[in-house]
């Protein structure tokens, strides 16, 4: 396989462009994509950039409020999945994976730069949903309404406020679209813990955004 240096070297333009110049692989699923690397096609990597890119940058700016340092930490995971491919899990999906390196990694940052990522409001208590918070994950939640109703500026601005253990669990299920199973697996949390924390950060946004119309009306 290339060395760090090299794929470093690759990695610069391509996060910078997020474009992918490789013909005939697209349809490939990433799995037969890390057979292929592992086989010695290590550009095919390029791909594997090229899908989680954008996803994985946008995570770890939402945690960090940073963009310059979340394009670099989203490098750090690139170069960390890159060299533990030998240790991936086929049985496993492959985006659960890649979800679950860059989790650790924005969370190690958090904690150098010496920023708590739990909050104190949240109790060990409410990591056991209620009958009435067990919602169906097929549910159009009221992110997904807000987003279709054009609000995204302010939801934004909501998810931004939420403390970050919902904020992770929003941003991973409604703008990576990962499934329940899918967060639990790469935040290492059990599954009902997930769906309470994503019904309560959902209940949060609801509570933001409702006092930011309140304050518009009063204002107009």
């Amino acid at each position: 396989m290339a060395t760090q240096n090299q794929l470093n070297e690759k990695l610069q333009p391509r996060m910078a462009s997020g474009k992918n110049q490789s013909n005939g692989e697209s349809a490939l699923t990433d799995e037969e994509l890390i057979d292929r690397i592992q086989g010695g096609e290590v550009d095919l990597f390029e791909l594997i950039v090229s899908r989680y890119n954008r996803k994985l940058v946008n995570y770890i700016y939402r945690m960090i409020n940073n963009y310059e340092e979340a394009m670099e930490l989203c490098q750090d995971v690139f170069l960390k999945v890159y060299t533990s491919l030998d240790k991936y899990n086929p049985e496993y999906k492959f985006t659960t994976w890649v979800h679950r390196i860059a989790s650790n990694a924005t969370i190690d940052f958090l904690r150098k730069k010496k920023i708590d990522t739990y909050s104190l409001e949240s109790s060990a208590s409410e990591d056991s949903p209620t009958i009435g918070q067990q919602v169906p994950s097929d549910e159009l939640g009221p992110l997904r309404e807000l987003e279709m109703s054009q609000l995204g500026d302010r939801i934004e601005g909501a998810i931004n406020k939420l403390p970050y253990i919902y904020r992770q669990l929003i941003v991973l299920r409604h703008l990576n679209e990962l499934s329940y199973e899918e967060i639990a697996a790469a935040v290492d949390l059990p599954l009902g813990t997930v769906k309470n924390r994503i019904f309560r950060g959902r209940e949060m946004l609801k509570v933001t955004l409702a006092d930011d119309s309140t304050r518009e009306v009063r204002r107009g």
